[in-house]
């Protein structure tokens, strides 16, 4: 739960489960990749670094895996996937960049020993590049392969990010041995006026059980995910649907808002994200990139930019509606002393301390409940249904409502210069309840502001306010404060910088600025130990 100290200053490229037998030991090891500047902590230079775990929470750094050695990457080793074809044998594609122009193809690499279950040593074979864009695509905005899935037809595909003027694109590829690809007439999804998409994501999920499924999986009882990162925004957002076989291409839900305001896994500072099928568990792991909030300057003081979130399970929602993700049972190995409470009632104005936990590194999980929706406030028809962030920025965790804001303050100094507030505030539209949730970074800390980013990050929760309850859980890491609503229907991730609220001087606090009392049903809260410091 420690930062990183290595260079890692981009985002996740591929996470794969490994099983190796040796006729003594089997080996089930979490292999993942990331981009990496081995030069500095800022842009360029690019390859694969490369790390393996036994549980997902500690990390072995090994050797750079892929780095720029070919004419086919000369100029860097961009992201993409991995894939595990018959026999076992795991391949990466990845996107190459072979001159200034920043020139992309697909390349592939292999281990040099299958039976190195670091899989320490690869080999970037020389009949690459396996894909090279045609007339019709732009060469500089084609990149991202995803993982491949096999087709009833014994077809593999794959999927690589792109754009045409400012269409968002995902093209379609199909092989039959993994070596020779053709692009399909007509791209699996595309979606005007949504610019370059990249490290793009399709999977599958189950519509009726709760395990997640490899990505070949299809039938009647399955939806699809396309997920996109927006090059202009860098913001994700994912869209279900069918994927229809017969014409090889992906269809949204009706329902689905498919553009930049559709749904997002994450509503804060998390990008490039890649999912991975962990058949040990059967389930379906996401994990994200959070680049930093603080200056050029301050990352290169620091020597290292970036971090990886903690990684979240991924389950279709059985409303069918959205996804709901929550952090992997794994961190729960790192919790150490817990304190709760129940039952305590939070007036209008009431702030309550959480103490008896290390609040720089903690985590919580809370219910809050309250006797009535009456005096939740109007919904504004001139707010933008969709803006969110910008309603939070302007009803704030002080700026007293009806029912809310009401919910943590995380790292927070003792007398609240500094503080990140983590809310709810249930608003009454015409004809339904809105409950707005926010991780809001404007006030986190007293650092010069110059070359920072401090947003007010928000999103809706969409959750029947029938029972009249709504649950938080947070995971609070030093500059960190992950936060989950309504067990994982909208998260959002915020990178902090406070300067008095650190290690012993951070405090954790309830609170309530809502007219309506609030009453916490039940708190739970954790002291969260280094992972240096778990067995493993």
């Amino acid at each position: 739960m420690e930062e990183p100290t290595c260079n890692c200053n981009q985002f996740v490229l591929m996470l794969m489960r490994l099983k190796f037998i040796d006729p003594a030991t089997i080996f089930n090891l979490p292999d993942a990749g990331y981009m990496d500047n081995p030069e500095g902590a800022v842009w360029g230079n690019i390859a694969w670094a490369h790390s393996v775990s036994t549980n997902l929470i500690n990390w072995k750094r090994l050797t750079n895996a892929i780095y720029p050695s070919k004419p086919f990457d000369i100029y860097g080793c961009w992201s993409g996937s991995a894939t595990i074809l018959p026999g076992n044998k795991p391949i990466i594609l990845y996107t190459g960049i072979i001159d200034k122009n920043k020139t992309q193809v697909q390349n592939y690499a292999i281990p040099a020993n299958l039976s190195d279950p670091f899989l320490q040593i690869w080999i970037k074979p020389d009949n690459n590049p396996l894909v090279v864009a045609d007339q019709s695509i732009d060469k500089t905005a084609f990149r991202d392969p995803t993982t491949a899935w096999l087709g009833p037809d014994g077809h593999w595909r794959i999927s690589i990010g792109g754009k045409w003027d400012k269409m968002g694109i995902a093209y379609l590829y199909r092989s039959k041995d993994f070596m020779h690809w053709v692009k399909a007439n007509n791209p699996l999804h595309s979606r005007n006026w949504t610019g370059n998409w990249e490290c793009l994501d399709f999977y599958p999920v189950s519509v009726s059980g709760k395990n997640g499924l490899d990505t070949s999986v299809m039938g009647s009882d399955v939806k699809h995910v396309l997920k996109v990162s927006l090059d202009e925004t860098r913001y994700e957002y994912y869209t279900l649907g069918t994927y229809s076989l017969e014409k090889d291409v992906y269809i949204p839900d009706e329902e689905m808002v498919d553009g930049w305001n559709g749904l997002r896994y994450d509503y804060g500072n998390f990008y490039a994200s890649k999912s991975f099928f962990d058949p040990s568990k059967n389930r379906r792991i996401l994990w994200a990139w959070a680049n930093e909030s603080d200056s050029k300057a301050d990352r290169v003081k620091k020597g290292w930019a970036g971090i990886q979130l903690i990684p979240r399970t991924i389950v279709l929602d059985p409303n069918g509606k959205q996804l709901l993700q929550w952090p992997i049972v794994e961190v729960e190995a790192l919790r150490g002393k817990k304190v709760q409470m129940s039952n305590k009632m939070l007036m209008k104005g009431a702030t309550i301390e959480i103490k008896g936990i290390t609040a720089a590194q903690a985590d919580v999980e809370v219910t809050f409940s309250f006797n009535s929706l009456d005096k939740a406030e109007p919904f504004d028809p001139r707010w933008d249904r969709f803006d969110a962030q910008n309603i939070c920025s302007k009803k704030g965790s002080m700026v007293e409502g009806g029912l809310g804001p009401f919910g943590i303050l995380t790292l927070a100094s003792q007398n609240l210069e500094e503080y990140t507030p983590v809310f709810f505030r249930v608003f009454k539209a015409q004809n339904k309840h809105l409950v707005l949730m926010c991780s809001d970074a404007s006030r986190s800390t007293l650092k010069d502001g110059t070359g920072a980013y401090r947003p007010s990050f928000a999103g809706f929760v969409d959750v029947d306010l029938t029972g009249k309850k709504l649950s938080l859980r947070s995971l609070i890491d030093h500059s960190v404060v992950e936060s989950f609503g309504a067990r994982g229907k909208t998260c959002i991730a915020s990178r902090v910088y406070p300067t008095l609220a650190i290690y012993d001087n951070a405090h954790l606090y309830a609170f309530n600025n809502g007219i309506e009392t609030v009453k916490i049903d039940s708190l739970k809260a954790w002291s969260m130990n280094r992972s240096d410091q778990m067995n493993q």
